[in-house]
């Protein structure tokens, strides 16, 4: 059999070995994302997906652990185990990653605001085990920028976070060399509604932020700093515009190798390589036909694949029902396989860049490249990351950001299939199921956390824990009155904190005490949503003629209780608002009930409106109702956007909640009318 032009052609494009024999690239390491209701819970569920064929670990933490409260707190109650494992000691780690080998593992932990605590829990964890630490792989994500900026897991405030992360990578450095100590998590800033060039710009300002901090503080300094550069990854978004996205990674890359080498002078080509994991696109997911979710995490898939020059180093994905709930154990297989088949069955990995000197390529990378490069530089002459947080300047582009694609999916500018167009479909028999799609939390798993955190305070030696957390407040102290000083103090007290089963939430509670808290600036105020004219103007009428038959505008109060922290939903409704001619009161995120419900009564406003996502919707709500019926307002006018089944909105309406508003209500002039029509009623009763 003789061999055609077109086989010899293709051969000489394959990846050769050094016989000239064809050979294939390595896949990216497979993970999926998961966590949830007890640490015992999510050992099975790990284990489990090592066993499908994932080859890196990605832990989720339950959102007290991610804020620095113990699962007994009361800020914590109605969250614990919802979004993720809770972790409270190390007996709970030890129970995580039981018979799991950690010398073999690369164990990723999206952490941020108590980052520092986790990676202390692991490597006490390590050493209790007799693990070599030096053997350890992986990565805190522990990009606190992005958390005042998109997410909200914050606790202490800037310069004390940004302190905490410096001696993460100085302890790494010395002992933990093969460990990512920070992951710029860009991903974030693209769910809150980053342009691609906002993504790439305001990550790099993230990341120079760090690095500027280390070097400053002088411990690291020549090869040392440089690979500690070499330790710094991305974790970063990939939307459904697949072309640009792939052009957004490559243009990430090269301004990433330019900043290294004119910022910093790194000489070695390894250690400014753009290594980034990523999962893709979560904010495009829709609870419509939820089932179209699977084509849309397919293609967003190739953004970070197809091109070699800018394939990801690890990937997870969403499932197809993360606009509903966590996913199931089996929805995380199905999205796993699409990994594996891509990798495995394609020939996807047997060739070079499948797009080098491609002209459109090349060309839109460069305009991304440029762009991001003008808003690079517009921060760092402002000042850097911590400026622009201060000022608010971008938290304020990224709400507006948003605004703008709010407002091209509500005009139908931007479609998006089953939500704007196409809405009628067949019903699914992926939602069809006893448990509608989605997972659903054992709330006696969960109760498992909370028996196992008072286990522990009944078994361990107070006085090494005393002991532990004088020496923890004794560090922060002094990092606190030398803010260069270049020490590992804090992270050494930490470990001693775990090893003495210091709880999570004593830990965060011991540098609160000094460092303070922190509340990040909103940008929702001067923010502007795109709406027809004529909408705006009907919408200005009508509130107009309430405030003429009433003396005053309609009134509301928004606000995210709990702890959940994405408020890209609560941001919007509060812009939709004031643009409608409503007096707003935005309250945030992280907001206790009381202080909503107090609030509410203060401003005698219209109408409570509140965002909630996590799944704790009936537990706060009620908390809520029940505050203000104590406070003697016993019909207050409550609104609730998120996630929420419709199993539960009978129980919602019992609790006085008048209006639900899901994830098909998109479009937000209509919800404002609905909104005026509440307040009229509420005048006319």
């Amino acid at each position: 059999m003789t061999t055609s032009k077109r086989d010899d052609a293709r051969a000489a494009h394959l990846l050769l070995d050094s016989d000239g024999a064809p050979t294939r690239d390595e896949p990216w390491v497979f993970r999926t994302y998961g966590g949830h209701s007890s640490a015992a819970a999510t050992n099975a569920l790990m284990r489990e997906g090592l066993a499908r064929g994932q080859t890196g670990l990605s832990i989720a933490f339950d959102l007290p652990t991610q804020c620095g409260y113990s699962s007994d707190h009361p800020m914590a109650r109605a969250e614990v185990g919802k979004v993720g494992v809770p972790i409270n000691s190390l007996d709970d780690m030890h129970a995580m990653f039981a018979d799991v080998p950690l010398g073999e593992m690369n164990t990723s932990m999206t952490i941020n605001g108590t980052a520092m605590w986790l990676l202390a829990l692991y490597v006490a964890m390590a050493q209790e085990r007799g693990v070599d630490v030096a053997s350890l792989r992986g990565t805190t994500q522990n990009d606190i920028m992005k958390e005042y900026l998109a997410r909200g897991t914050y606790v202490f405030p800037p310069a004390a976070s940004m302190r905490l992360i410096a001696e993460t990578y100085e302890y790494c450095a010395a002992h933990v060399p093969l460990w990512n100590p920070s992951n710029i998590c860009s991903y974030h800033l693209q769910e809150a509604g980053a342009t691609p060039a906002q993504e790439i710009a305001f990550a790099l300002a993230n990341a120079l932020q760090v690095l500027d901090g280390i070097a400053a503080r002088g411990a690291l300094a020549g090869e040392d700093f440089q690979r500690c550069i070499g330790r710094m990854s991305f974790f970063v978004n990939a939307g459904i515009r697949f072309v640009e996205e792939m052009c957004k990674l490559r243009a990430f890359a090269e301004l990433w190798d330019e900043l290294l080498q004119a910022r910093y002078g790194v000489t070695n080509p390894k250690f400014r390589l753009f290594r980034y994991g990523v999962q893709v696109n979560s904010l495009g997911l829709t609870a419509a036909q939820p089932e179209n979710n699977a084509w849309r995490i397919a293609f967003e898939t190739l953004a970070v694949t197809l091109s070699r020059k800018a394939r990801c180093r690890a990937l997870q994905l969403p499932a197809w029902n993360e606009a509903l709930s966590l996913p199931r154990p089996w929805d995380q297989q199905w999205a796993l396989r699409l990994q594996q088949i891509l990798a495995l069955e394609t020939d996807l990995l047997e060739y070079p860049d499948l797009f080098e000197g491609s002209v459109v390529v090349e060309s839109k990378t460069a305009a991304l490249r440029e762009e991001a490069r003008a808003l690079l530089g517009d921060v760092l002459r402002d000042g850097g990351a911590l400026a622009a947080l201060e000022t608010g300047a971008m938290k304020q582009a990224l709400v507006g950001a948003m605004a703008q694609r709010m407002g091209r999916i509500a005009s139908g500018q931007q479609v998006v299939v089953g939500v704007n167009r196409y809405q009628e479909a067949l019903s699914s028999p992926l939602v069809d199921e006893r448990d509608g799609g989605r997972f659903v939390v054992d709330e006696a798993t969960v109760a498992q956390a909370t028996a196992q955190l008072a286990r522990t305070r009944t078994a361990r030696d107070e006085g090494r824990v005393q002991a532990a957390l004088t020496q923890l407040v004794a560090a922060a102290a002094s990092a606190e009155q030398a803010q260069a000083k270049a020490s590992q103090a804090i992270m050494l007290a930490s470990i001693e904190c775990a090893k003495a089963r210091v709880t999570t939430g004593e830990w965060a509670d011991a540098l609160r005490g000094v460092f303070g808290e922190y509340r990040a600036n909103t940008g929702v105020d001067g923010a502007r949503l795109v709406l027809q004219d004529d909408q705006v103007a009907a919408l200005r009428a009508r509130s107009a003629a309430i405030a003429a038959a009433r003396g005053r505008r309609p009134r509301l109060v928004v606000g995210k209780p709990g702890l959940d922290g994405h408020s890209n939903g609560a941001e919007m409704i509060a812009v939709a608002a004031r643009e409608a001619g409503f007096d707003v009161i935005y309250a945030g995120i992280r907001v206790a009930p009381a202080e909503l419900a107090q609030a509410y009564i203060d401003e005698d406003a219209d109408i409570l409106g509140i965002s909630l996502l996590s799944g704790s919707h009936l537990e706060l709500v009620r908390e809520l109702a029940t505050t203000l019926s104590a406070r003697g307002c016993h019909d207050a006018c409550l609104v609730v956007g998120g996630i929420v089944p419709a199993s539960d909105l009978p129980a919602l309406a019992q609790l006085g909640v008048r209006r639900v508003f899901g994830g098909d209500d998109y479009q937000l002039g209509t919800i404002m009318h609905e909104l005026l029509a509440l307040v009229e009623a509420g005048s006319a009763a």
